[in-house]
This record gives structure tokens, sequence and C-alpha cells, in this order.
């Protein structure tokens, strides 16, 4: 291993560590509101990175996305719930038997979760993905609403529109936080690799690759599958976060939240993915304050409900008109770039010196 490598291997072992502490610091000293608010960034950064996957690294156009999170919130929820709870909760029809004492642990239960959604992936990709462009978003918006309607009317499965209440809160700070690293550390990989050279071959000209000699229905098929599959660990975390489900939680807005986030950050950066799930999610908190009645002085203003989306929308259309690419684009954050910018500093205070 050459110098270069053990000096970055070093920097980002320390940067995990210090993650660590202040995980440590913020599970015994924040209060829980702002432990919510980590534990929804992590989520968001894990759905964020696998539809850029899809959208930002492959140039697939997808609104497919609260589709797979349905998927796995469900099939996670499913598995952790006892006999017990799901005999107290199903009152439009009885379960059967075959699930009602299926159970498993957390950690298996979200990998399955993750695998059911990237194997109905798998069915959604192999006849939508022979389209294009606008197309292809349809039919994915089209697949992810067929699911939740599908979801309503099985009451003795998901029971139905009720919903699931009561889900075992397993999903703290070291689970998402793990989650997410895990995310990071795989689709970093996979961009690295020979594939992920293919993904942006197909993603900037798909006709040139598939001149090459390139499979590319092949490969469009496998990073759908892979984003499918993140997002239903994400459907799961978050599921198991916010302790109750039902299938209107999954429409069409909560895919346009996660396409804010990526296009905010910089379609084709990993890096622009979490920058773009901090700012969003603590933007999309922060402004729940113009919603509620507050004063300015000796006027009492009302609550506007709605008015926060109206007030984002507007910022997020500031972003795309001023910067287009995203606060990121395709850059990346790598630790020779720090080190370089350092270098350059430490360069031009000897020249004025």
């Amino acid at each position: 291993m050459s110098l270069h490598n053990m000096r970055n291997y070093i920097c980002t072992a320390l940067l995990t560590v210090i993650l660590g502490l202040f995980l440590y610091y913020a599970e015994n000293n924040l209060n829980p509101y702002s432990v919510r608010i980590l534990n929804l960034l992590a989520i968001n950064a894990i759905l964020a990175i696998s539809l850029n996957l899809i959208y930002g690294f492959t140039g697939m156009f997808s609104l497919g996305h609260a589709g797979f999170m349905a998927i796995g919130a469900y099939v996670c929820t499913l598995l952790i719930l006892t006999p017990d709870q799901k005999v107290a909760m199903w009152l439009l029809e009885d379960m059967p038997d075959f699930l009602l004492h299926l159970s498993l642990p957390f950690f298996p239960a979200v990998i399955l979760g993750g695998l059911v959604a990237m194997l109905f992936s798998l069915i959604i990709a192999v006849p939508s993905l022979r389209l294009g462009g606008d197309y292809l978003g349809i039919a994915t918006l089209g697949f992810a609403e067929i699911i939740r309607v599908v979801i309503t009317n099985i009451p003795s499965i998901t029971n139905g529109s009720l919903g699931i209440k009561g889900i075992p809160e397993y999903a703290n700070l070291w689970w998402n936080y793990g989650w997410l690293l895990f995310t990071l550390y795989f689709i970093y990989a996979l961009l690295k690799s020979n594939v992920g050279n293919i993904f942006k071959a197909i993603r900037d000209d798909e006709i040139a690759a598939r001149t090459m000699g390139v499979n590319a229905f092949f490969y469009k098929v496998l990073s759908f599958c892979v984003g499918g599959f993140f997002a239903g660990v994400g459907g799961a975390l978050t599921a198991t976060l916010i302790s109750t489900i039902d299938p209107k939680m999954f429409n069409f807005m909560l895919t346009f939240n996660i396409l804010m986030i990526v296009v905010a950050g910089g379609l084709g950066s990993i890096t622009g993915s979490i920058l773009g799930s901090v700012v969003i999610t603590i933007m999309l908190e922060w402004l729940r304050i113009v919603e509620d009645p507050f004063s300015i002085g000796d006027f009492e203003v009302a609550g506007i409900p709605g008015m926060r989306m109206v007030i984002f929308s507007l910022m997020l259309l500031l972003i795309i008109i001023f910067r287009r690419s995203g606060l990121l684009g395709m850059r990346e954050f790598s630790w020779d770039a720090v080190f370089n910018f350092f270098n350059r500093r430490k360069q031009e205070e000897w020249r004025r010196s």
C-alpha cells in the first residue's frame, strides 16, 4: 500500500471514529427531537444515494422510489411484529397462519425488506426500462401507485388502509448510520469499478455505449435493482423509526422529496446526496415555524398550513435557476482535494511572507 493510500485510509478511519463519538454524544445528550432529525438525515441520505445511482449515475428518470420504500417497510414490519401484536392489530381480516407465526430479528428483516424490494424492482425494470426519458418516469410512477393500491387492498396481509401501528422502534442512530456507511461503501465501490464506468457511459451516451458492445439493458436493470434494494432498506428503517405506517405515506410526494434532495445536492455526486439530505431535511423541519402562529413585535401572525412547502419549492427553484448542477454538481469530496487546498494555502502564505 502506498503512503498516499495509507494516508487516505487513516483519515477515513479517523472521520468514522469522530462520527461514532458524535453519535454517542448525541444519543446521551441531545433532546429526542434533535435525535429524530439526525435519524432522518441518515435515512434520507440512503434514499438519495440510491435514487442518485439510478438517475444521476445511470441516467434513468425514475419516480418509483416510494413504491420500493413501501415494500421494504411492510416486509420488515411483518417480520419483526410478534404474533400477539398481529392478532390484536389485524381487524379487517385475519392474517394467514404462515405469516402470523413468521418472525425474524431486526437485521435480517431489513435485509429481506431490501431483497423483496429488489425483486419487485426487477419485475418493474424488465418492461419499463425499454422506455426512456419522460416515458420511463411515468411508467415507474404508475408502478409505484399500483404498489400502494395493492397494499391497500390486501388487508389480510397489510391490514389495508388502517395501516400498522406500534412497530418496535429498532432504527436508532447506530442502525441508521451503520446502514448509511454500508450504503456509501457499497455504492462507492460499485461506481469505482468497471460497472460504474459502464453506468456513466450509458448516462452520457447510451447509443455510443451500445456501439462499443455494452449490454445497456442489462446494466440499466442492474442499477435499477441495486437502487431498489437500498430504497427498500430505507423504507424498513423509516417504518421502525416512526413506528407506524399506512399506504397513504408512500405517495408521489415522498418520491418528490427524495428527488429534491438529489437535485439540490447534485446529480452524479454521492457527496452531493449527503449534503442535500442535510440541507433539505433541516430546512423542511425549520420551515415548520411558518405554519404555526408566531409574533413579530405586537403583531400576531397566524400560521398558514402548507406554507413551508411553498417557501421550500421557491428555494428549490432558486437552486435550479442559479445553481442548475446542484450544490456540488458532479464533484465529490476527497482527501486529496482537502490536502491540496491546505497545501495551496501554505504556499500562498509562504509567498506573501
